[in-house]
């Protein structure tokens, strides 16, 4: 073996060694959550070695719906009360037995719902504090147009 190939092949474990190295080490996550696995990969070709890395990217769960039906122009079981942390996604699906027009505040995001036709919001969270969700049907009539409360508290 040549002077150069021994430096070579040293120089591709040192390499490979690092790279081992930084992948066992912990990545300081305090909380333990890994939302990838990190799998080295190491090929040899010759005198030459190369080291690859591939990444296996794990989907986050998928976040439950809150369900909130009108009827009559009341809330089934009174307005919903729904609590996340900054970050999390929040889906929210409103149905009615009318015609109207749903408001969730702070987000300023409108849809409309119709019998048959239910509203879907799919939010990230990323505004803090209480935001109400509102009925402009109910509203409009003069009544309580409070249908649910997004309540987004720090990670």
């Amino acid at each position: 073996m040549s002077r150069n190939q021994r430096i070579g092949l040293i120089v591709a474990a040192a390499l490979v060694a690092v790279v081992a190295f930084v992948i066992a080490s912990p990545g300081g996550d305090d909380e333990g959550d890994k939302a990838s696995e990190t799998t080295p990969t190491t090929a040899t070709s010759g005198t030459e070695t190369t080291t690859e890395t591939q990444t296996e990217a794990t989907a986050p769960p998928k976040p439950e719906a809150t369900k909130i039906d009108i009827r009559a122009g009341e809330v089934a079981g009174g307005p919903a009360e729904i609590q996340v942390k900054n970050g999390d996604t929040v889906v929210i699906v409103v149905s009615s037995d009318a015609r109207d027009d749903i408001h969730l505040h702070g987000y300023d995001i409108e849809k409309p719902v119709e019998p048959g036709k239910a509203a879907t919001f799919r939010v990230e969270a990323n505004l803090e504090g209480e935001f109400e969700i509102e009925s402009h049907v109910a509203e409009d009539a003069g009544r309580d147009p409070l249908i649910g409360t997004l309540v987004v508290e720090p990670k």
